[in-house]
């Protein structure tokens, strides 16, 4: 699975109440499983900015 946990277009859930962080923390210590947070965004800069503040 792929997914950025702070788009969010629900108002009843955050980064941590979605279904991709509630996903990465029932397989916590998963055999086969495995999660990367990356820090940089890929993004164009525009799309970064807006990330960021909206």
């Amino acid at each position: 699975m792929t997914g950025d946990p702070e788009q969010i277009d629900n108002p009843y859930l955050d980064a941590s109440s979605n279904g991709l962080s509630y996903t990465v923390e029932r397989l916590k210590g998963k055999e086969l499983c495995g999660h990367i947070t990356l820090t940089k965004s890929e993004r164009s800069h525009l799309s970064a900015l807006a990330a960021d503040y909206l």
